[in-house]
């Protein structure tokens, strides 16, 4: 594979820290480091401005972590030690870093080495400058801050169980440098382990194969051991601790949850396994080991987070009818386009979220059949036109392959990276065909396994290996125009028109009588509820929405999908009886995706929804994640 490898990445003038990954997860260590001192030019495309880490000098390889886990301190502490490629004569390395305190580093003999903490750096953290000499290997003794962003300490109270602590992570974009210090960007990646300690009787899980069992310390406390022998990009490291109980769902899933969560969720979860199965069948086999996932406290800001080996998921997939779990699906996609496959930067965050999009809806496809795969292909289209119309079709942030400015962590609008990222797809197998299209999309995880990407790079790909000096078939898949330029490609495949015909139909009776047809609604499906929903006028009077309401039971509903679909409408129309049922769901629900939108439905309505919002707000800021709190504080304003 290096063979064929090398000339590849030369020919896409890929930078030397993106060669060095390739050849760190399949060389042995003296072609990496040859690899290091290669004359390789780095192409701008795929540097990342997020970070301060400078890779072409010298690289974080490994990670050994050795913490212990303080629920009253709100805090982690130990070690980290980090092995380094580095050219021979690199004296320094820079790492990423968000508030750590960092006692002293060391290296493999103990003698301490000097180190610098740079200035901060809004959204981006300080640089940590080591003098490393000819060390190769280093050990820094530090701590978290306790409001380090990555980390959210959830009180008894705030768990279902309500007796013991809990502790999540979410790394993703670059919050994992406030809890460890490495090279916190995508395109370094690193394989890693680690040993943490915790009190009884919290359970500790991490995004890797557990090494043994829990080693009980005898102080009231117990060690947990975790290894990822693969390398992954630092944001992919994430860990939770708490009261936990597992339930095998198939020879290599399971699912971990607080135990009073477990029948619902397994329950949710029982085609996991299929699911699996399904992806292979597609784009080859699951390369992690085992699947397993954790459903986690309300408070995780998002549906889903694709960790290796442990996906984290949000309690508000759980609708009873496994109809909202093509969230799975997408996490389980990422395991291939994301995680196997990872973007080099934020720029091109589309070639993990658009080509996983697609992947979600492929599996979907073959577990549920193509009538709920094409609805949900064509919502998935109707966000894509929703953020074009907002954003305006030439809008660089409607690219999607951003533009610097754009295409900095968590940038970017989900409707592109998401949604038009998999029309871009799934136009390119309309038109090339999909057996020839699924051969290209193996091939491409194949070749570039555990290694980072750029939009580039895969268009170089998708010309050597589809269009294969066709011109014909470049002009027909304006290639250029979908990746790097704002707004749609004229070429664009559309859902079909009958995947929604019926409830269509059902809207425009309902616009002409404004009564709904409460029957037909409990035969449909959730994307069937959400496309009628969204086909309602933006403008209804307060009778009207009573009525709705009244009919359909939207108030009631325990699908988190069409409970927000309702509120947002509600809202928006200023409806004082959804207020209660608003302050509800925004005081038990953290995901981001439905708090900022509900809150700035009420901030949009003046005087009547700003001393609303901002009063809710107040009184449930402290029990959402930095990610959530964050969103919403550029709507509302942060509280006092």
């Amino acid at each position: 594979m290096r063979a064929a490898l090398k000339p590849l990445l030369l020919s896409v003038s890929l930078p030397l820290s993106l060669l060095a990954v390739a050849c760190s997860g399949s060389a042995d260590k003296p072609a990496a480091e040859e690899a290091m001192v290669s004359p390789i030019l780095t192409s701008e495309d795929a540097k990342d401005p997020a970070s301060f880490a400078q890779p072409e000098v010298a690289r974080v390889t490994h990670v050994a972590l050795d913490l212990a886990l303080d629920f009253a301190a709100k805090t982690v502490s130990g070690t980290a030690k980090l092995d380094i490629l580095a050219k021979p004569d690199a004296d320094t390395i820079v790492l990423d870093s968000n508030g750590l305190k960092i006692s002293k580093i060391t290296d493999e003999s103990g003698a301490q080495l000097p180190f610098t903490i740079g200035d901060k750096v809004e959204g981006k953290g300080e640089p940590v400058t080591v003098t490393i000499g000819k060390a190769r290997a280093i050990t820094i003794a530090y701590s978290a801050a306790p409001d380090a962003e990555a980390l959210q300490w959830l009180a008894p109270q705030q768990t279902a169980g309500g007796k013991q602590p809990y502790l999540l992570s979410q790394g993703q974009a670059t919050l994992n440098r406030s809890w460890i210090p490495t090279q916190d960007s995508p395109g370094i990646r690193q394989s890693w382990e680690a040993r943490i300690t915790a009190p009884k009787p919290l359970t500790v899980v991490m995004s890797a194969l557990r090494v043994g069992e829990p080693e009980d310390l005898g102080d009231n406390r117990r060690a947990f051991r975790f290894r990822m022998d693969k390398p992954v990009a630092p944001y992919l490291i994430a860990i939770a601790a708490g009261d936990l109980a597992y339930r095998e769902l198939g020879p290599r899933t399971g699912v971990w949850t607080e135990p009073s969560m477990l029948d619902a969720a397994a329950a949710e979860l029982s085609d996991t396994e299929k699911m699996v199965e399904a992806a292979e069948k597609l784009y080859g086999p699951y390369r992690w080991g085992r699947y397993e996932m954790i459903v986690l406290p309300p408070s995780f800001p998002y549906g889903g987070m694709e960790n290796p080996t442990m996906t984290f998921l949000t309690p508000t997939f759980i609708a009873g009818d496994r109809s909202l779990t093509g969230l799975v699906a997408h996490e389980l996609a990422h395991s291939w386009s994301g995680n196997l496959v990872t973007n080099a930067n934020w720029s091109d965050s589309w070639l993990n979220e658009g080509i996983t999009s697609y992947f979600e809806n492929r599996i979907v496809e073959e577990l549920y059949g193509t009538r709920r795969a094409q609805q949900e292909a064509a919502l998935s289209y109707a966000e894509m036109e929703k953020a074009l119309a907002e954003a305006g079709k030439d809008a660089p942030i409607t690219a999607l392959h951003l533009p610097p400015a754009e295409g900095v962590p968590d940038g970017g609008s989900s409707g592109i990276i998401y949604d038009k990222g998999a029309t871009f797809m799934r136009t390119v197998e309309s038109i090339v065909g999909r057996q020839k299209f699924d051969a290209w999309l193996r091939n491409w995880f194949d070749k570039h396994a555990f290694q980072p990407a750029t939009s580039a790079m895969l268009l170089a790909d998708m010309r050597a290996n589809l269009v294969k000096g066709d011109e014909a078939l470049e002009k027909k898949l304006m290639l250029e125009d979908w990746i790097y330029k704002p707004g749609l490609p004229s070429n664009v495949v559309q859902p079909p028109a009958s995947a929604f015909a019926d409830v269509d139909k059902a809207a425009e009776a309902y616009r002409a009588s404004g009564t709904p047809d409460a029957k037909a609604w409990g035969a449909w499906t959730t994307a069937e509820r959400l496309r009628f929903l969204s086909k309602v006028p933006a403008k209804l009077d307060a009778a009207k929405l009573a009525a709705l309401d009244s009919s359909l039971g939207l108030s009631q509903s325990g699908n988190k999908e069409i409970l927000f679909a309702w509120l947002e409408l509600a809202l928006n129309n200023r409806y004082d009886p959804a207020v209660p049922v608003a302050e509800k769901f925004l005081s038990s629900v953290g995901r981001t995706k439905f708090v900022k939108p509900l809150y700035a439905a009420l901030m949009k309505q003046g005087s009547w929804g700003q001393p609303i919002a901002k009063r809710v707000y107040a009184k449930t800021r402290s029990g959402y994640h930095a990610v959530t709190q964050g969103a919403v504080d550029a709507v509302v304003g942060k509280p006092g």
